[in-house]
C-alpha cells in the first residue's frame, strides 16, 4: 500500500465552530500533528467571574500525539489569547509572522514563558516543513496586519485554511491577498478548504479598510474640541489612519490604554506602524495644549468595565475627564453580547456634553471580514473537493454551508462541523468519524480550570436568587441537635421581611427533621439534601423563587 491509502488525516476543531471566538484546531495525520491558532473567547452572562475562556486540551493530550507545532494565522486574541495556557500544557515551537510573533513575545514575557518557548518567525512567502505537513502561507488581509492562510500538504492531499480574512482590495500597507499563490494551489487540487464564516450573512463585499479615512478626516476637519477614537489596540492599519490624519490636522495624539500604548510600540518598532515624529503626547501634559490640538486613541470600544473608555465615561479616569464640545469615535463593530456595556457608555458620554459617532450612525468603522460576495469568490477560486465553514455561529456555518453548494461543491462534500467531531479527510471527501469530548477552560484571577459549570450554576444562582445560609450544631458524641437551626439570607428579600420570611422557613425545616430525626453525625450529612429542599420549598411558595442554599453542620 503507498503512504496515501495507510495514512489517515484527520482534523479536530476544539473551538471555534459554533462560536465566535475561541479558534483552535488541530491537523493530525496518524500520530503527528500540528495546532493551527490557540485563541480565548470572553465570557457572556452566563459565566459571571470568568475573566477568558479557553480550549481544553485534554482530549488533545490523552489522544498520545506527536504535536509538532503550534501555527498561528494572525494576532488578535481569539487566536493567540490561549497560547500562554496551551503553552504549559504542550511545550511545542510557535509559528508566527513578523508582527503576531510580537504580539505573542509580549504575552509570553508577561506569562514568564519567553525563555521557555521555541519561537519561528515566517514570512508570507514562506514554505515550512513539520514532519508530514509542508505549510505554505498565504497573505491574507484582516483588521490587523500581517495576517496569513495556510495551504497544508500532506500524503493524502491538500488542505487550505482562510484564516480571518477579507479580499481588500486598497489595503492600507499596500499587502493584498495573495490571490494568485491560492489559484496555484486550486489548480493543483484541493482536498478540503476552511474558511471564516463570521460575515457571511452581509451580502455584498466588505469595505477596504482605506474607505473610512474621509470619515475620519471629517471628523477632524468639524471638529471644534478634543477628538476622542477609541479601536482594538490590534488594529494597527486603523492606528496608522489615525496617526496620519491628526499629523495632516496639526493635533497631537495621546494613547490611553496599556493595550492601546503596547502594540503602537511593538508594531513601531517592527516597522508595522509609521509614527510620524514628535505626534505622541503624555496625556498628564495633554491639558497643556488647547483642546483642538489634541486627539486621544484609547481601548474599551466594547464596553469593557476597567477600560479606559468606561472609566473616562464614568468620569473616574485619573486625567482624562471629559466635558462638553468633547467627539467621541466608536471606530469599533459591536461584537455580539457587548451591546448593552457599549450603550451604556454611549448614553453616559452624552449625558457628560460629548458627541458620540459609532458605525450605525456614521461611516467610522469597516469589518475585518469576508462578506457573502468574497466568500463566494473564494470558493469558486479554490473549488474545493469539499467545503467545512469555519470561524462563526452555527448559523453562521450552515449559511455559508449552501453558498458553497451553490457556488457547485455538491451537498455531500459540504461539512457543517461543530467543537469535537473529528474529522476524517480522504480523497472521496471528508466525514465525521468521531465526536470527542472537548470542552472550555475557565480562567478567574490565577485559578485555571478551577471553576466548573457548577460553580457558574451556582454563581447565577446567587446573582438571580441570593442565598440562604442555615447552621445547626451537632453533638459529636451522640448526634443530637444541640442548637439550630439558625438561617440567615443574602439577596433574597428586603430587609424589612427577612426575618418573617426566615422564621417561617426555619418552622418548615423543624417539621421536616422532625420527620426523618437524623441520629449520628452520618446521618445528619446525609440529610443535607432534605434540609436544602425544605428551604427552597418554602420560600419558592412564599416569593415564587428558590435561592441557593448551603448547610452547615458544626461538630460540638
Amino acid at each position: 500500500m503507498n503512504s496515501e491509502q495507510t495514512s489517515k488525516l484527520r482534523i479536530l476543531p476544539l473551538g471555534g465552530l459554533g462560536e465566535i471566538g475561541l479558534n483552535m484546531m488541530v491537523v493530525i495525520l496518524d500520530k503527528d500533528a500540528f495546532i493551527i491558532d490557540s485563541g480565548l473567547m470572553f465570557p457572556d452572562d452566563s459565566m459571571p467571574g470568568v475573566d477568558i475562556v479557553i480550549p481544553d486540551l485534554s482530549t488533545v493530550l490523552r489522544q498520545g500525539l506527536n504535536i509538532l507545532g503550534i501555527v498561528l494565522t494572525h494576532g488578535h486574541e481569539d487566536h493567540i489569547g490561549a497560547l500562554p495556557y496551551v503553552l504549559k500544557k504542550v511545550n511545542t515551537p510557535v509559528y508566527a509572522t513578523g508582527l503576531t510573533m510580537a504580539f505573542v513575545e509580549y504575552k509570553l514575557e508577561e506569562f514568564g514563558l519567553l525563555d521557555s518557548t521555541t519561537r519561528h518567525v515566517v514570512s508570507a512567502d514562506q514554505v515550512i516543513e513539520l514532519g508530514p505537513f509542508t505549510i505554505d502561507f498565504v497573505a491574507m488581509c484582516h483588521s490587523v496586519a500581517d495576517g496569513v492562510g495556510l495551504v497544508v500538504t500532506t500524503p493524502v492531499g491538500t488542505i487550505m485554511h482562510s484564516g480571518d480574512f477579507k479580499l481588500d482590495p486598497t489595503p492600507i500597507d499596500g499587502r493584498l491577498c495573495d490571490l494568485e499563490k491560492i489559484a496555484h494551489y486550486a489548480r493543483q487540487g484541493v482536498l478540503a478548504l476552511f474558511s471564516d464564516s463570521t460575515n457571511v450573512e452581509h451580502r455584498g463585499t466588505t469595505l477596504s479598510e482605506s474607505m473610512i479615512r474621509p470619515a475620519l478626516e471629517n471628523i477632524f476637519r468639524e471638529a471644534r474640541g478634543r477628538i476622542l477614537i477609541a479601536t482594538f489596540s490590534s488594529n494597527i492599519h486603523r492606528i496608522q489612519q489615525v496617526l496620519n490624519i491628526a499629523n495632516e490636522f496639526r493635533r497631537k495624539v495621546v494613547l490611553v490604554g496599556r493595550s492601546m500604548v503596547a502594540n503602537t510600540r511593538i508594531a513601531s518598532e517592527k516597522g508595522y506602524l509609521d509614527v510620524p515624529d514628535g505626534i505622541l503626547m503624555d496625556m498628564k501634559y495633554m491639558e497643556s495644549l488647547p483642546d483642538h490640538e489634541v486627539a486621544v486613541l484609547s481601548t474599551g470600544s466594547q464596553g469593557e468595565p476597567m477600560s479606559a473608555l468606561s472609566l473616562m465615561a464614568l468620569d473616574r479616569h485619573k486625567y482624562l475627564k471629559v466635558k462638553p464640545g468633547d467627539l467621541v469615535v466608536l471606530s469599533s463593530s459591536f461584537i455580539p453580547g457587548n451591546e448593552k456595556a457599549i450603550n451604556q457608555i454611549i448614553n453616559e458620554f452624552s449625558r457628560r456634553g460629548s458627541r458620540v459617532m459609532y458605525d450605525k450612525v456614521s461611516d467610522v468603522h469597516v469589518s475585518g471580514h469576508a462578506s457573502e460576495d468574497e466568500l463566494r469568490y473564494l470558493i469558486r477560486l479554490v473549488h474545493p473537493k469539499c467545503f467545512i465553514p469555519i470561524h462563526g455561529e452555527y448559523r453562521h456555518l450552515l449559511r455559508h454551508a449552501h453558498i458553497a453548494m451553490d457556488e457547485g461543491i455538491p451537498e455531500a462534500q459540504v461539512l457543517v462541523a461543530t467543537n469535537g467531531d473529528l474529522i476524517e479527510i480522504t480523497t472521496d471527501g471528508a466525514q465525521v468519524v468521531d465526536q470527542l469530548d472537548t470542552g472550555r477552560v475557565f480562567v478567574h484571577g490565577k485559578g485555571v480550570g478551577d471553576i466548573g459549570h457548577d460553580v457558574l450554576r451556582d454563581r447565577l444562582s446567587l446573582a438571580e436568587t441570593g442565598m440562604v445560609i442555615v447552621t445547626l450544631a451537632v453533638s459529636q458524641d451522640s448526634g443530637k441537635l444541640l442548637a439550630g437551626p439558625e438561617l440567615h439570607s443574602l439577596g433574597v428579600t428586603f430587609e424589612e421581611v427577612e426575618q418573617e420570611l426566615l422564621e417561617g422557613a426555619k418552622i418548615s425545616l423543624e417539621e421536616r427533621l422532625a420527620e426523618i430525626n437524623p441520629q449520628g453525625l452520618i446521618q445528619w450529612e446525609e440529610s443535607k439534601d432534605e434540609i436544602r429542599l425544605a428551604v427552597r420549598r418554602y420560600i419558592n411558595k412564599i416569593l415564587g423563587r428558590k435561592p441557593l442554599v448551603k448547610t452547615i453542620i458544626l461538630q460540638a
